[in-house]
């Protein structure tokens, strides 16, 4: 499961994760513009391209935000040239304006959107279901199940987008993109880079009043086409066992009910689809047709389970459907073999193959006495000093923090608990202008560099314009480091290393008109505070930049260079079990010695930010040399 893998000619086979194997795809399907945003699940996608855009011809950038690398490729696919973008559905809310007149406008070139659900919430902050996006927009919607179904709805897409000059959504979620297998190689048949005259008559990409009613006209007979081809796609699949009771399922919803189906011993009828917008609704219609009952099995919104209830109405009235609406399954969190065996087993009066409820209280009985473990920064993380040097700041001071998107999201958990908004993307500036008309607290905002630039600026211009009372503290961690240390445009270097120019923060920000601009090392902790309780004290619209890179990427850097990483020991003879290491700061590094109950730091964990040796009121804690 490497680049090289995926970048290896064909014919031949490859183990890779399911977003590698929409690289490959995309690369077999010659992709000559590629431009994403980081965010997980779909990360992978945006680094194996980065990783491999000096082995092959494509043009490829890490864009500022989802919206601005939908337009990019959109920009390329008009021109004649295949592109694809890889976002969370949340990210989809970011280009959507863009992406809804896409459809009314079409393409040249294929375009594929890859747009991924995450059920559960791993690492978004709602459960968003994304599909409504392809209906919505009268947008076609594939959604592939594993690697192997991915890597060929990808090509596939490809070719539909340029048949009907619509681009092409791949709808996945979290257990599909990380999931893992076998994939077949194609041969890489690839054509050189080349720019492409403009092809177009004036006026042909530009959407309003009559130019978009006429469009409008024009979708709705696309996808009435696409409707009649979809019902005889082969990325459906219908397992017709003459059984009278059937399952509708798709995506990740399909392996759940097979793993399912075997644990209870059955063989129900399945009809799996691959294409959920447009619908196959004959298809759908003459499946359900014969049968006495149907479960609908779908993660998140009941989407399949309203179409296929709308489309009983004709094809069969009497058929009994469960799923969603039934209570037999859940719109929260994901799926499971176990969850939907179990439902399966309830519909058709099974009992239950395993009695799960009896396997989770144990397990939760086994837990008692065991600590949380909370989501938590990483050791020598430039976030946890920030924040314990702002709270220094602010002691004595009634304010309410506005915090944003990144790894500083986790600052509301334990054992911080500071924080008291949380949105989406760039909100916390928004939400602190709201915060500082209605309350008499006085009122911060928080936000990343990579999250400054991606949705922070409109919020930084409001706040200038209208002279809002707001400190906006930035915490400038040289990288888009929540989803893997990728670059952002304050750095001078873009996917795959190469060049770019990068944009200062300060100098933006001066440009825009603030001149009260604040800049403290976090490491450096208690020099820290007295700057950021001045800036604090004075009205704004005022900004403080907390400037010191990501412990992770300065320590990949470190190894690059051949630089030892240090850590630090606490000295036993000095220590005097104050805790403060432990009570104030929380790092991960640092913990209680059973024997002694002094503080001890685990030296493959510590980052040497040296941040607790200055918070020591002992100085107990030294290098650690000759170890």
């Amino acid at each position: 499961m490497t680049a090289e893998d995926v970048a290896r000619d064909g014919p031949g086979k490859a183990f890779m994760l399911c977003n590698e194997a929409i690289v490959r795809g995309a690369l077999e399907s010659d992709v000559k513009v590629v431009s994403e945003y980081p965010g997980s699940p779909t990360t992978e996608i945006l680094d194996t391209f980065s990783e491999l855009s000096t082995m092959f011809d494509y043009k490829m950038e890490i864009a500022s935000n989802e919206k601005v690398a939908l337009e990019t490729c959109a920009g390329a696919s008009m021109v004649g040239l295949r592109t694809m973008t890889a976002m969370k559905s949340v990210g989809m809310n970011v280009a959507s304006d863009s992406f809804f007149s896409l459809s009314y406008t079409g393409i040249k070139g294929g375009m594929v959107i890859v747009m991924a659900d995450d059920p559960q919430a791993h690492s978004s902050q709602t459960e968003q279901d994304g599909r409504p996006f392809g209906p919505n927009a009268y947008v076609p919607m594939l959604e592939p199940s594993d690697p192997t179904e991915a890597k060929r709805m990808v090509k596939e897409a490809y070719l539909l987008s340029e048949k009907y000059g619509v681009p092409v959504l791949i709808r996945t979620t979290t257990r599909v993109n990380h999931q893992s297998g076998v994939v077949q190689l194609d041969k890489l048949d690839r054509k050189p880079f080349a720019k492409l005259p403009w092809p177009h008559p004036p006026g042909r990409f530009c959407t309003v009043a009559e130019a978009a009613r006429n469009f409008k006209k024009a979708l709705l007979e696309r996808q009435r086409k696409i409707q009649e081809e979809f019902e005889y796609s082969d990325m459906n699949l219908v397992k017709d066992t003459g059984s009278e009771i059937g399952i509708v399922t798709s995506g990740a919803g399909y392996n759940y009910t097979v793993e399912a189906t075997r644990i209870l011993g059955i063989d129900p009828s399945i009809l799996k689809l691959g294409t959920t917008y447009p619908l196959p609704r004959k298809l759908i219609g003459d499946f359900i047709k014969k049968k006495r009952a149907v479960i609908v099995v779908e993660e998140l919104q009941p989407y399949l389970e309203l179409h296929v209830t709308a489309i009983a109405k004709d094809a069969n009235p009497e058929l009994k459907i469960f799923g969603k609406w039934t209570g037999n399954l859940s719109e929260a969190l994901e799926l499971s073999p176990d969850i939907v065996a179990t439902a399966l087993a309830g519909v058709l009066g099974l009992g239950k193959p395993v009695d799960y409820e009896s396997i989770i209280a144990k397990a939760n009985t086994l837990k008692t006495g065991l600590p949380d473990r909370w989501p938590t920064f990483c050791p020598g993380c430039p976030h946890r000093a920030t924040l314990y040097a702002l709270r220094q700041a602010t002691k004595g001071m009634k304010h309410i923090l506005a915090t944003d998107i990144g790894c500083y999201s986790m600052s509301f958990l334990d054992p911080i608990n500071y924080g008291d908004t949380l949105l989406s993307m760039g909100a916390s500036l928004g939400v602190a202008a709201g915060l500082q008309y209605a309350a008499q607290e006085k009122i911060v905002a928080m936000i990343g560099d990579s999250t400054f630039w991606h949705a922070g600026l409109p919020g930084m211009v409001n706040a200038i314009h209208h002279n809002d009372d707001i400190t906006l503290v930035i915490l400038d961690n040289e990288v888009t480091a929540m989803t893997g240390q990728q670059p952002d445009p304050g750095r001078d270097y873009n996917a795959g290393g190469q060049p770019a120019k990068p944009l200062v923060l300060e100098d933006v920000i001066k440009a825009m008109g603030v001149s009260d601009i604040t800049i403290v090392d976090p490491y450096q902790v208690k020099a820290a505070v007295e700057p950021m309780k001045a800036a604090l004290s004075r009205k704004g619209p005022n900004v403080i930049i907390s400037r010191r890179a990501c412990a992770l990427y300065a320590d990949r850097n470190k190894r690059r260079r051949g630089e030892a990483i240090q850590s630090n020991k606490v000295d036993k003879e000095v220590c005097k079990k104050p805790y403060t290491c432990i009570r104030n700061f929380h790092c991960p590094a640092i913990s209680i010695d059973d024997n002694d109950r002094k503080a001890v730091i685990t030296k493959e964990l510590c980052d040497r930010c040296d941040v607790c040796a200055k918070l020591c009121p002992f100085g107990s804690i030294k290098l650690r040399e000759g170890e």
